[in-house]
């Protein structure tokens, strides 16, 4: 695992403490275990001071989004569904067209979006991660 830790002082939102960076280089490495990575440590499994209905004061990079490592077969393969709510209302976008016209930033936060728990501090958490090229 290439994970660097940076530890910073900052107010923001999580009242006087100390907030931990973590950085991840995806250079190499596939979709799935970055986004993995990445929302295990949103979710504060790496710190000692785990709990599950906080939101702790970590933050996550990732590195060389472009330089991820995908096969033509889930490029081709993977597909997302979602339900408009109407009647026939199902709407299948591949990763290839996700990729294509949203680039890989938005397959790495669909990734890690979809590995957190659907609660109320989803959004909080999903605001603590960073993605460049």
């Amino acid at each position: 695992m290439a994970v660097k830790t940076v530890s910073t002082k900052k107010g923001g939102p999580v009242q006087g403490g100390d907030r931990k960076l973590y950085t991840i280089d995806a250079t190499g490495r596939s979709l799935g275990r970055v986004a993995s990575e990445a929302a295990s440590i949103l979710l504060g499994k790496k710190s000692a001071s785990y709990v599950q209905n906080e939101v702790l004061p970590v933050g996550v990079t990732i590195e060389n989004a472009s330089k991820l490592v995908m096969t033509e077969k889930r490029i081709a393969g993977k597909e997302y569904a979602r339900y408009t709510g109407y009647p026939g209302g199902l709407r299948i976008t591949p990763l290839a067209r996700l990729i294509e016209n949203k680039g890989v930033r938005a397959a790495i936060e669909k990734a890690v979006d979809g590995m957190i728990p659907r609660n109320k501090l989803r959004k909080e958490r999903m605001k603590r991660l960073t993605i460049t090229d």
